[in-house]
């Protein structure tokens, strides 16, 4: 299955925004970055794609991968 885009959580001017890396425009906008946060990862999952969690000054702060991460944790709980 082909790997979609990776989700980013941004600023915007009506609290956060859910938006598909290379889009104009938001997939979801939240009040709160939790809210836009888990949304992404919802996205992400299904999506097999990663996401990117912008602070306020809009540097990536975090991020997870949900696809084929190419250096998967080691240890096998």
């Amino acid at each position: 299955m082909a790997k979609g885009k990776n989700q980013h959580v941004v600023k915007h001017p009506d609290g956060w925004a859910v938006k598909g890396e290379g889009n104009s425009k938001a997939t979801k906008v939240t009040h709160t970055q939790a809210q836009a946060i888990e949304a992404a990862e919802n996205i992400a999952r299904n999506q097999k794609s990663d996401t990117k969690i912008h602070g306020e000054n809009g540097k990536i702060r975090a991020g997870n991968s949900y696809g084929n991460d190419p250096c998967p944790p080691k240890d096998k709980k």
